[in-house]
């Protein structure tokens, strides 16, 4: 048996606008993955499913996914524990040369599905860290992170960033532009994390930004805009400046709700937070429901979220320093 555990995140600033070259800065948060795996030698995959903020459950199965298993769950959580798993094991197998391997995999996590927190890359790291060590090798954190990636670049169809797996396997805050990822510098950031309940469709999100700047030069100029605020949010955590960067959060939000990928829920609880008296709020991931992000190191924002309609959970969430973590 081994075990991995990988954090999520949130962006600090330049979802949507990483997709197209532009900077992000994603921030690993201490809400957790944890995959545990024990080799099989029949070459099947079993998949066990729990606490993914829907009712966990149990498959197994061999070869792909392309025949789906006869389980009564929902797109997003099959999705999670097959196709994500699926891909994954193919890392593992290429990477150690065992082609027929197989496992038993059991996932637990603190991250809700779809909400912007980087479930899917937290999953994803975890397995392929755990399931690499059950079979006797070890990757660098940077070459977990490019496993991870392209896992996740296979079943989002080349629509994924690096952003996430590489913020997930390092841990910290990270600076994604293109393939160029490394880690920065960040002070202590005072999160506090507003959840809908709901979650986005992250592909139509993407889409839908896409078809934007193929029709209007302004909404290309938009995710522009995006990339020089993610360079200006450098400075201000060099200088460990969190009125400037709360300010910079609440101009990234306007700039994200201008290309269409906000919601009713997603700006009643910024617009909450920042009544409350946080330094800045916006929308984090995709968008289109999910998760809002704010910076308070009072306890105002989160008891004020607690109380907003529509908001399902609000919570701290801290830096987590310190990316995938070895537990067995």
């Amino acid at each position: 048996m081994t075990v991995s555990s990988a954090p999520g995140k949130v962006y600090l600033f330049g979802e949507h606008a990483v997709v197209y070259g532009e900077p992000a800065v994603p921030c690993a948060i201490e809400l957790r993955a944890r995959v545990e795996v024990n080799r099989r030698d029949d070459g099947k995959l079993r998949v066990h499913a729990e606490d993914l903020s829907l009712d966990g459950f149990t498959v197994e199965y061999s070869g792909t996914t392309d025949d789906r298993p006869d389980v009564n769950v929902s797109e997003s959580l099959l999705s999670a524990a097959t196709e994500y798993v699926d891909e994954a094991i193919e890392q593992v197998r290429a990477v150690t040369g065992e082609d027929d391997v197989g496992f038993d995999v059991t996932i637990e996590s603190d991250i809700p599905l779809g909400a912007g927190l980087g479930s899917s890359a937290a999953v994803v790291v975890a397995a392929i860290d755990a399931a690499t060590r059950e079979l006797g090798t070890t990757l660098e954190p940077v070459e977990l992170a490019e496993r991870a990636y392209r896992t996740e670049y296979e079943v989002q169809d080349g629509q994924a960033s690096r952003a996430d797996t590489f913020c997930s396997a390092t841990g910290g805050a990270v600076r994604v532009e293109g393939d160029d990822c490394r880690s920065i510098d960040a002070p202590d950031l005072p999160f506090v994390i507003g959840f809908d309940g709901g979650a986005g469709d992250t592909g139509q999100l993407v889409a839908g930004v896409r078809t934007l700047r193929e029709e209007y030069d302004f909404a290309e100029d938009t995710v522009e805009t995006v990339g020089d605020l993610v360079r200006a949010g450098e400075d201000a955590l060099a200088d460990g400046d969190l009125e400037e960067l709360g300010q910079l959060m609440d101009f990234n939000h306007g700039l994200l709700s201008a290309l269409g990928v906000s919601s009713r829920s997603l700006d009643r609880m910024v617009w909450a937070a920042r009544d409350a008296g946080a330094l800045g709020a916006k929308l984090t991931g995709a968008g289109g429901g999910g998760c809002i992000v704010a910076l308070d190191p009072t306890p105002e924002t989160e008891t004020a979220l607690s109380f907003t309609p529509g908001c399902e959970d609000a919570f701290r969430a801290e830096l987590a320093e310190e990316g995938v973590r070895q537990l067995e």
